[in-house]
């Protein structure tokens, strides 16, 4: 009797172990819990936005010429030097015209001897002592000197070459008494007052552009005082590398001190405009292009892929890709994989 008492302990010592095995998956949905991964998000949104980007640039002069010499010989006058102040109509090249001078009193008399000839055949025609022929050549020979005339004063007037505008000398290329041919490049005169710099600018800032547009100028060499100006011209075409227009931006006014080749930064805004955006925390690339991951209604994680416009600060502008209140997923990115089960939390360190 005994003996049969201690094998009926052990038979249910041994069934009660078997149960014990058979119940351990009711852990199982614990144990599932801890498989959801974990995600923050943020949502696709519209945003009213002012878009606005900073480039590097040179001045540069809009008013700047060459005064060449029109007219061969030795220079006589040159009065200023690089970093003098001209203004309009001041002497810059004076050179010698005498012997111009001596052509045109020549052509002058000629031209009289003409007009005296002419004079005596019309006198003499009334009295039809000479043919119509002679008459017409006569007249001929008066228009031929008065041309000639008139090309030896123009000449001559090439001599002496004045300021067009106000503005300063930044180049000199030739001394007094030097002889030079035509066309020779002898000095160069700069209106200060007309500074202006062009930039590249991206084709999806350019729309929100026109020109007469107020900007900020930033001159490094003149501190960190920013100076007022304002879109001279937008160019009317786009580089097909580079996918940026080139915008000329004009001091306005010119601040003192500020020279042609000085470098500037110039501080563009946009019009405001209506935006797609979501944080640029969410937009992810690879070797098949953008995309980011969106969490579906069975709470999975899904890649979608986007085309990515303007950064506008910590937000970037969806050209296409989910649409307004989509769920897209901003930190969490290590292990996630599209079909993961996730769960959204807050407070994420960004290297999640």
């Amino acid at each position: 009797m005994p003996h049969r008492i201690t094998f009926i302990m052990l038979v249910l010592t041994v069934l009660s172990a078997a149960c014990s095995r058979q119940e351990t998956p009711a852990a199982t949905p614990a144990s599932s819990d801890t498989a959801v991964h974990r995600v923050e998000i943020s949502v696709v949104r519209q945003e009213e936005i002012t878009p606005n980007a900073i480039r590097t640039g040179s001045l540069r002069a809009q008013r700047e010429i060459q005064i060449l010499s029109q007219e061969e010989g030795r220079i006589v006058t040159l009065p200023h030097f690089p970093g003098d102040t001209v203004r309009r109509g001041e002497l810059l090249l004076q050179l010698d015209d005498a012997l111009l001078a001596a052509e045109l009193r020549k052509s002058e008399a000629q031209r009289r001897q003409v007009e005296l000839d002419l004079g005596r055949l019309e006198r003499l025609i009334r009295n039809h002592l000479i043919s119509e022929e002679e008459l017409a050549r006569t007249r001929t020979a008066l228009d031929i000197a008065l041309a000639e005339e008139q090309l030896l004063r123009t000449r001559l007037s090439h001599t002496r070459i004045t300021a067009p505008f106000d503005g300063v000398i930044s180049l000199r290329r030739a001394e007094p008494g030097d002889v030079v041919p035509r066309f020779t490049h002898v000095l160069t005169l700069t209106d200060l007052g007309s500074l202006f710099t062009s930039t590249s600018v991206s084709e999806l800032l350019l729309p929100t552009l026109v020109p007469g547009d107020p900007v900020r100028i930033h001159i490094d060499a003149l501190g960190s005082e920013a100076h007022t100006g304002r879109i001279l011209r937008i160019h009317p075409s786009i580089d097909a590398a580079t996918r940026q227009g080139v915008v000329e931006v004009m001091l306005d006014p010119v601040p003192a001190g500020a020279r042609p080749g000085q470098l500037c930064r110039v501080q563009l805004t946009g019009r405001p405009q209506s935006r797609r955006v979501i944080p640029f925390s969410a937009l992810r690339r690879d070797n098949s292009g953008e995309f980011v991951f969106t969490i579906d209604e069975t709470g999975k994680a899904q890649r979608s892929i986007v085309v990515s416009g303007m950064q506008l600060g910590e937000h970037i502008e969806l050209l296409s890709g989910p649409e307004i209140g989509a769920q897209v997923i901003i930190k969490g990115f290590l292990g996630l994989t599209p079909g993961m089960k996730v769960k959204a939390v807050s407070g994420m360190t960004p290297a999640s």
